[in-house]
């Protein structure tokens, strides 16, 4: 199937109000106490944790996509529902985050956000939408024809030119991989990384889930989000990185697994992404950290 510029256009509307749909409920929630589930699956409590609002936002999303996902015969994946298999024959299918950054959520933290993308059966993210219920800002993408920042075309900002100020590094991190035992070996490398590359300081931020830590790399100069491969199932998944990833590619900002390949969202098989890790940076020279650190999982 070759989805048109008019076909994509309107698919990205659909995704978008459902987006805002999703994030209007999760903001209702965030006012009041929520009761704290865990599922079996992944290997940190971030991925292990749901809420009531998770699978309202879920069920909500899913019901605002059925139409399109019908008439198109697209699969439909999320974060919540059983992956069934359809994503590997459908040539394209709809990636869903209900609710990315619930422990940030569950602990009334800036950091939560909402994540849906179209993805090719070739594993390639053509629409991505995040929607930040916090800040009631919306961040959007087309393959081919730009990013959108609440519905506003969106470029990034060059650089400024070297004053003698402070440089900082600013480097997004998961919980789970600041509480590894590797870490305290990985973040001395960061540190003597940065010292070569002329930064004066290393500032590190834990709190957001990874949709919002990909975000915060694109409004923030000199920035990075990583997470190394790893031995252990988890490591986020395809609805966690897909959406960010198509925006990062129209915006020209730099967006692959920990290796420097390109991503490949339609796996056999599981979705998580721990054997290859991921780099979002603001640009090529940042992202060459990884190379420094190592590519071992830990």
């Amino acid at each position: 199937m070759n989805l048109t510029e008019a076909d994509l256009l309107h698919l990205l509307e659909v995704a978008c109000d459902a987006a805002l749909a999703a994030g209007e409920v999760i903001a209702a929630g965030a006012t009041r106490e929520i009761d704290v589930q865990h599922k079996d699956t992944g290997g940190s409590l971030a991925t292990q944790v749901v809420t009531e609002i998770d699978l309202k936002c879920d069920a909500l999303i899913r019901s605002k996509l059925a139409a399109s996902a019908e008439r198109y015969d697209f699969a439909l994946l999320t974060e919540e529902t059983e992956d069934d298999g359809a994503r590997l024959e459908k040539d394209y299918f709809w990636c869903v985050d209900p609710l990315d950054g619930t422990l940030a959520f569950t602990r009334k933290v800036h950091g939560y956000s909402v994540a849906i993308s179209l993805i090719s059966r070739q594993g390639e993210p053509v629409i991505g939408v995040v929607y930040d219920p916090v800040k009631r800002d919306l961040y959007s993408a087309v393959k081919g024809q730009g990013a959108c920042y609440n519905g506003k075309p969106w470029t990034l900002s060059a650089s400024a030119p070297d004053t003698g100020q402070i440089k900082t590094l600013n480097v997004q991190l998961d919980c789970s991989f600041i509480e590894s035992e590797a870490f305290a070996q990985a973040w001395q490398k960061l540190e003597q990384w940065a010292e070569n590359k002329g930064y004066n300081e290393v500032e590190r931020f834990s709190d957001a889930g990874g949709v919002m830590s990909a975000i915060a790399v694109l409004q923030t100069p000199s920035s990075t989000y990583f997470k190394p491969p790893r031995v252990k199932t988890g490591g986020g998944s395809a609805w966690d990185f897909a959406a960010t990833a198509c925006i990062f590619s129209e915006l020209g900002a730099y967006a692959k697994d920990f290796s420097g390949k390109d991503f490949f969202f339609n796996p056999p098989g599981s979705t998580y992404m721990h054997h290859c890790g991921v780099m979002f940076a603001s640009n090529e020279q940042i992202a060459e950290l990884a190379d420094y650190l190592g590519n071992e999982p830990y």
